[in-house]
């Protein structure tokens, strides 16, 4: 996939009304490193914050540390110790005391809790960004957002995006396989996020773009495509789904909303980051869990399609729906996490009755709409299984090493994540979770 399309679009009207903006400058191609210190000028660095986790440092940290020696350009770096850090408030705390205040632009060496970090010192200091790329594994590079554990809950915070982001295929080429087959599986999952923004538009008015949701389906498209390629680590089929999440971040920019990008499957993924990060559990990359999810949810949505609703089954089940009754399921799904869910939905009331009903009018009313756009978005269960065979991705918890008797507790903790209209809150209002889900 070409950026081209994505740069005409950028500051150009678009027919939603909005005029999208970005304004970073993505640098890709052989060599695209050496570009490095030309950047830091452009930006009037004059002293440099170099971070990297140990992983990291060897892949691109101590060629970007030669490259500013070179150049003249005095910087500090700090190496997290961890070769896995964590993505909260510790972290983002060492990193903070290792900056020099004589530093005046930030460069993030990584992919995506460092880069996330990264972009949070740039919003802090007030200071330039630029991410050299070590993997193709995510699609945070262009996003203006840090997906971090904040008091136990995960949570995508306000930063900002890079000012420079360099993707050389010559690193990216060489990262772990398990991190290329993340970052396609993050890119998969934009399958159920357009699915799920054209629903919430439809039901709930929510701004809705065709043309960025039609930059991502192309982007998708180029990286499935290329998925052998991927596996045989073929630069172009790397430099796709690098591409591909660089389109990714750049969709939920123009849209203003992470919509474009996230769905249900990536709730999926930040429950089982929560209790990981509660419990000490062991948990898979965010792109590997994206897979699982997005597997998970399309198998759902064909379950969906051939459910029956009933109107005063739905209406039942909101009414005898018991909230103090949820929220200790919650705590024992996800311990300290879960308050800021509760106190969220506190604010919410999604589980009002009285705007329960609302939407329930309208899903029944639109219900062969709904239809039509998971026909549209979703691909089939034979095109995903061979797809995923393929690139030996996960497609349900028990390959992901969770318990599959979790599954429908986690399913339901996905309402309540964020205030956002997903899967799992169309089921409840349909009244359908032990349905679609199971029973608990």
């Amino acid at each position: 996939m070409s950026l081209k399309k994505l740069n005409a679009m950028n500051g150009a009207p678009c027919a939603c009304g909005k005029s999208h903006r970005f304004d970073s400058t993505v640098i890709t191609g052989k060599n695209a490193l050496e570009h490095l210190t030309t950047e830091v000028r452009r930006l009037n660095g004059a002293k440099a914050f170099v971070l990297s986790d140990p992983n990291t440092f060897q892949a691109a940290g101590s060629r970007v540390c030669q490259l500013l020696l070179d150049a003249g350009i005095p910087y500090t770096a700090f190496t997290f110790p961890e070769t896995q850090p964590e993505p909260d408030e510790h972290s983002v705390g060492a990193a903070v005391m290792h900056m020099d205040a004589g530093c005046d632009i930030v460069i993030g060496v990584g992919s995506g809790v460092v880069n996330d970090i990264g972009k949070i010192l740039s919003a802090l200091s007030r200071r330039p960004y630029i991410i050299v790329a070590t993997a193709p594994s995510m699609d945070g590079y262009a996003s203006a957002t840090s997906s971090m554990n904040r008091s136990g809950l995960k949570i995508s915070l306000p930063s900002r995006c890079a000012d420079t982001i360099i993707g050389d295929p010559a690193i990216l080429c060489q990262a772990p396989m398990k991190l290329l087959r993340s970052g396609l599986g993050d890119m998969l999952a934009k399958f159920v996020s357009i699915c799920e923004w054209r629903i919430a538009h439809l039901l709930l008015g929510e701004y809705y773009c065709e043309e960025v949701a039609q930059l991502i389906r192309e982007a998708v498209q180029q990286c499935v495509s290329q998925a052998q390629g991927l596996l045989e680590r073929r630069e172009e089929a790397v430099m796709a789904v690098f591409e591909g999440l660089i389109i990714g971040g750049v969709a939920m920019n123009y849209a203003g909303v992470s919509r474009p990008a996230s769905g249900v499957e990536h709730y999926i993924s930040h429950v089982l980051d929560m209790r990981g990060v509660e419990f000490g559990l062991p948990v898979e990359l965010h792109g590997i869990q994206c897979a699982a999810g997005t597997r998970i949810a399309a198998h759902l949505y064909e379950k969906l399609q051939v459910a029956s609703p009933d109107p005063e089954k739905a209406l039942a089940h909101a009414a005898n729906f018991r909230v103090e009754d949820w929220n200790e399921t919650l705590r024992k799904l996800l311990g300290k996490g879960a308050e800021s869910m509760i106190a969220l939905e506190k604010k919410e009331r999604k589980y009002d009755i009285q705007t329960h009903k609302a939407r329930l009018d309208k899903i029944l009313d639109s219900r062969e709409q709904i239809l039509e756009i998971i026909r549209q978005e979703i691909p089939g269960a034979d095109v995903l299984d061979a797809l995923y065979s393929q690139l030996e991705l996960p497609g349900s918890f028990p390959e992901l090493g969770e318990d599959p008797q979790m599954l429908p507790t986690v399913l339901r903790a996905t309402k309540d994540i964020r205030d956002k209209y997903v899967l799992s809150r169309l089921v409840w209002d349909l009244g359908l979770e032990d349905e679609i889900f199971g029973k608990e």
